[in-house]
């Protein structure tokens, strides 16, 4: 058993592992052929294998701090968070000096989403290992899990400016942005993109200017993002939501019908790219004509088959195929008997074919399921001088002049749900 251990500790595993493993069998009340033989597994990787034999040596000397540390740890790379928080609470009752005890007991609290009890473990970590970058970050991680923001941003400012990574700065802007400091959470964002231009830093540092509209410095981190990183698709939607939110609708579905050009089955590529067109109208380009084929290969999905069709209706007249406009719009009803804006299309149709009565029923249609539809009371105001209803189209015009302010603000929360969908936790 010497020499296994002399081998163990100069690092001869091969030598010492055959001789531990023989000793560990016959000898299975002796805590330290147990404790060691787990240890040699643990520190090569295998820690199933590892936790038997460290099991054993934490029964066989339950006073042991190091017993319960080492087969908290087991439990940890185990991803059993619970077992491990029982052991490492033990290891740190009998040694609370312990620092990779306080540090792995942290890990397991957080992973059971008990912030606050890992932000303590941490804090002693910390204390037994004064400016110790890892062990200060570690701590205002958990800080900011439980929302102590203020003790959070205190502790990171622990760490001076030179020895700040990344990491540090990326959560200093978190912390920033929550907070409620929008500029204090840019600079430390672009601080961690500056020390580190990774994909993640960058994007991170984009969506933070997405999330308060400033568009022309979010294209201008896009079109880094893309440049080199030129696979990752997200800069290239991030893109396109900076261009929509600068108005710039034709360029937004560009980028839009690029990424669904490379993966034609995403939902949410032809969403993005069908409300650009929408908001585009008129000056909408030959990129949103991939809205068609997508709608026709995915009938259940309404928005897009009612963007699609709006697309060909927005057409000049000699050019538009109204047959496949009006398949599009009851495909999309089909789908969704709800979505008001398929029944406006359908509207729109009737009156370039000067079908005003089947133009009047389905515009009131669409303002029952939307009554702020403005579009709609103005398309439906025309529907009704036609129909020699007067007093009703009138009543429309007043509708829509009402509610035409309303369809501005509904353009921003519109955008305002686009720039959510980045936001959205992947």
């Amino acid at each position: 058993m010497q020499h296994a251990l002399e081998d163990y500790d100069a690092g001869r595993m091969d030598s010492a592992e055959p001789v531990l493993s023989r000793l560990a069998l016959r000898y299975p009340n002796l805590y330290l052929v147990q404790e060691a033989t787990g240890g040699l597994y643990a520190e090569a990787g295998n820690s199933e294998r590892a936790l038997p034999f460290l099991r054993r040596a934490a029964k066989l000397a339950p006073k042991e701090p190091v017993a319960h540390a080492n087969l908290g740890a087991a439990y940890l790379k185990l991803d059993q968070p619970q077992a491990a928080v029982e052991e490492l609470q033990a290891a740190v009752r009998l040694e609370s000096s312990n620092v990779a005890a306080q540090s792995n007991l942290g890990r397991a609290l957080m992973q059971l989403k008990r912030s606050r009890e890992a932000a303590d473990a941490f804090a002693a970590a910390s204390r037994l290992q004064p400016g110790n970058v890892d062990a200060i970050y570690n701590y205002a991680v958990a800080l900011h899990a439980a929302k102590q923001l203020q003790q959070a941003a205190e502790t990171l400012d622990q760490v001076p400016a030179r020895e700040r990574n990344d990491a540090i700065e990326s959560l200093r802007g978190e912390v920033a942005e929550e907070s409620g400091d929008y500029k204090a959470a840019v600079l430390d964002f672009q601080a961690a993109a500056k020390l580190n231009p990774s994909a993640a830093n960058l994007y991170t540092l984009e969506l933070e200017l997405l999330r308060h509209w400033t568009w022309d410095e979010a294209l201008e981190i896009a079109r880094f993002g893309q440049g080199r990183y030129p696979q990752d698709s997200r800069f290239r939607m991030t893109a396109g939501i900076a261009l929509f939110g600068a108005n710039k609708y034709p360029e937004a579905a560009v980028e839009y019908a690029a990424l669904l050009a490379h993966d034609p089955n995403n939902a949410l590529y032809a969403d993005l790219l069908g409300r650009s067109c929408e908001a585009a109208g008129e000056q909408a380009g030959e990129a949103c004509g991939s809205l068609i084929a997508f709608a026709d290969g995915h009938p259940d999905n309404a928005r897009a088959a009612t963007a699609a069709a709006a697309r060909i209706l927005e057409q000049p007249l000699d050019h538009q195929d109204q047959p496949a406009a009006e398949r599009l719009l009851r495909q999309a009803m089909a789908a969704d008997p709800h979505l008001a804006e398929a029944y406006y299309q359908m509207g729109v149709l009737a009156q370039q074919k000067s079908e005003w009565h089947e133009s009047q029923v389905a515009l009131e249609r669409a303002i029952e399921l939307r009554p702020d539809y403005a579009e709609a009371h103005y398309r439906l105001s025309r529907a009704y001088a036609h129909l020699g209803q007067r007093e009703q189209a009138q009543r429309e015009i007043a509708l829509q002049q009402q509610f035409s302010q309303q369809q501005k603000d509904q353009l921003n929360s519109r955008l305002q749900e686009v720039v959510l969908f980045l936001l959205k936790p992947s």
